[in-house]
């Protein structure tokens, strides 16, 4: 006979919490996935780096730092010009 689990039933969100980093997870998620949608839509409108940079009216440097998942220092400004220049709309939302 099998023992029980006795972790079947917690969740990964519980864990999180209990080790204190949920938000930053959270936080490091939602700027990986921000990223990747930028990263996409420009390589779909054909879009190199330098150019992106030019129409943002931004550093080459500045866009660097919002396509790197792991660099947490963007800030919205930075978002909206981005979604502005591909054509799309940025939204934020409180759940």
């Amino acid at each position: 006979m099998m023992k029980a689990n006795p972790h079947i039933g917690s969740s990964f969100d519980s864990w999180l919490d209990a080790e204190g980093i949920r938000e930053e997870v959270t936080a490091s998620a939602i700027k990986s996935v921000l990223a990747y949608q930028v990263a996409t839509e420009m390589k779909s409108q054909g879009l190199t780096k330098t150019r992106m940079a030019e129409r943002m009216q931004t550093s080459r440097a500045q866009l660097d730092r919002l396509l790197d998942p792991s660099h947490p220092s963007v800030t919205l400004e930075t978002l909206q010009r981005a979604a502005k220049v591909l054509g799309r709309s940025l939204r934020i939302e409180l759940v």
